[in-house]
C-alpha cells in the first residue's frame, strides 16, 4: 500500500473551497506562532528590496554569521537552506547507504525525500501508552537488522515529546556504536533551546541537526531553514545544494527575527502560557488524553475513532485542526492541535466540547 503524504496549514486551498477569505479561518492544523512575526520584519525586508535586483550569495554569509552568534559555533558549522525540507531531500545524497529508520510518528517528509531516491524507510514506531518514550534496548534490537540513517524529530512531531539531552547523547553513542548516521530534526527546539543537540553535533561527523525558522518566527511563506553538523559534514551537504536557494528577502528576515531577543523571551513565555491553558481545557474534556508537550501544539487522544469526523466538523465551522490518523503509529483517535492565542483557544475548546456532548 502507498503512503498518503499529508500536512497542516492548507489555509488557501480550504477557504477557496469554503468560498471564505483565508483570515475567516482559524487555523489550528499548522503549528505557527499565533504573534506573528518579528515588529521589525517588515523594515528589514523593505530595505532588503532593493537588492532583488542582483543574484543573492550562494552560502547567505551574513545569515550565517548570525546564526553562529546565536549558537556560538563556527561558521563553518552552518549551512543555511529553503526551509529545513530543502535540507531532508539532501539527505540521500550526504548519507552512504540506502536503508533508514526514522522514529515515528514523524513527519511524514523524510519518508518521501528517501523513497524518491529509491531507499528502503523502515520505521520504529513509539507508543502512546508510554507517552512516546525512547527505549534504547528496543531500538537497539531494531538497528540490529542494518541501517544507515537513523531520524529523530525532537521535539516530537506531532508527538510534542521533548528528548532530553543526555537520552540524545545516549542515542548518537548507540548510533555510532551501529555506523549509523544520526539526523535530528530540531524545528520546533526554538520553544526549549536549552535541549537543543547544536553543539553536540558541531563536534560529531555521524549527526546532523536540523533547524527551521517556519514556526517559532512565523516564516513559513518565506522558507528559511539551516544545518547544524561539523565542518566536513556542512561542506558536504552544502555540495549538494542547488545554488541561490536562500533569497535576500528570506536572508534579512532571518537576521531580524534571529536579533530581536525580546520577541524571544515573549515567545516562549506566551505560548507556555497558552499551552498550559489549552493542555488544562482539553483534558476536561470527557474521555480525553492530551499528551504533554515543549512546542506549541498538543497532541490529544480521543475516547472514539472519531477524528476525522471530527475535524471534518470544526472544518465548517471554520476552524482547522490536524487529523492524525495518516502519522505511523496513530491511528484516528488523535488530534493534533496548534497553541493559539488565549481567545482562538477557548473557541476549539467550546466547539469541541459541543460536539463531544453531541456523540
Amino acid at each position: 500500500m502507498s503512503e498518503t503524504f499529508e500536512h497542516g496549514g492548507n489555509i488557501f486551498a480550504i477557504a477557496r473551497q469554503m468560498g471564505v477569505s483565508a483570515g475567516e479561518i482559524l487555523d489550528f492544523s499548522a503549528s505557527i506562532n499565533p504573534l506573528g512575526t518579528v515588529p521589525d520584519l517588515y523594515d528589514a525586508i523593505s530595505t532588503a528590496f532593493e537588492q532583488i535586483i542582483h543574484y543573492p550569495e550562494t552560502d547567505a554569509p551574513e545569515l550565517r554569521q548570525a546564526l553562529s552568534r546565536w549558537h556560538c559555533l563556527p561558521q563553518e558549522s552552518i549551512s543555511v537552506a529553503n526551509g529545513s525540507t530543502e535540507l531532508i531531500y539532501l539527505l540521500p545524497g550526504l548519507v552512504k547507504g540506502k536503508r533508514a529508520l526514522v522514529v515515528a510518528p514523524a513527519f511524514s517528509e523524510y519518508s518521501k525525500a528517501l523513497a524518491r531516491e529509491k531507499w528502503t524507510v523502515d520505521y520504529h514506531i513509539l507508543k502512546h501508552d508510554d507517552c512516546f518514550e525512547l527505549n534504547l534496548e528496543l531500538l537497539q534490537q531494531q538497528l540490529n537488522k542494518g541501517y544507515d540513517l537513523l531520524i529523530l524529530c525532537n521535539p516530537g512531531n506531532p508527538t510534542g515529546r521533548l528528548y532530553q539531552r543526555e537520552e540524545i547523547k545516549n542515542l548518537a553513542e548507540l548510533c555510532a556504536k551501529n555506523s549509523v548516521f544520526l539526523v535530528l530534526d530540531e524545528a520546533f527546539m526554538d520553544f526549549c533551546e536549552e535541549n537543543s543537540a547544536t553543539a553536540m553535533a558541531a563536534q560529531n561527523s555521524q549527526m546532523l541537526v536540523l533547524r527551521s525558522m517556519t514556526k517559532f518566527y512565523a516564516l513559513p511563506g518565506l522558507r528559511l531553514g539551516w544545518a547544524v553538523g561539523t565542518p566536513s559534514t556542512i561542506s558536504r551537504l552544502s555540495a549538494l545544494k542547488e545554488p541561490w536557494s536562500v533569497n535576500c528577502l528570506a536572508k534579512a528576515a532571518g537576521i531580524a527575527s534571529l536579533a530581536d531577543k525580546q520577541y524571544t523571551a515573549l515567545t516562549v513565555k506566551m505560548i507556555t502560557c497558552w499551552r498550559n491553558e489549552l493542555a488544562e481545557g482539553l483534558a476536561s474534556l470527557p474521555g480525553c488524553t492530551v499528551f504533554p508537550s515543549a512546542a506549541n501544539y498538543l497532541l490529544l487522544k480521543l475516547p472514539t475513532a472519531m477524528a476525522g469526523k471530527l475535524a471534518s466538523s470544526l472544518s465548517r465551522q471554520k476552524i482547522l485542526v490536524r487529523d492524525c490518523a495518516n502519522f505511523k503509529g496513530l491511528d484516528g483517535h488523535f488530534l493534533r492541535l496548534a497553541v493559539r492565542k488565549g481567545e482562538d483557544n477557548r473557541l476549539l475548546l467550546d466547539a469541541l466540547q459541543a460536539m463531544l456532548k453531541a456523540t
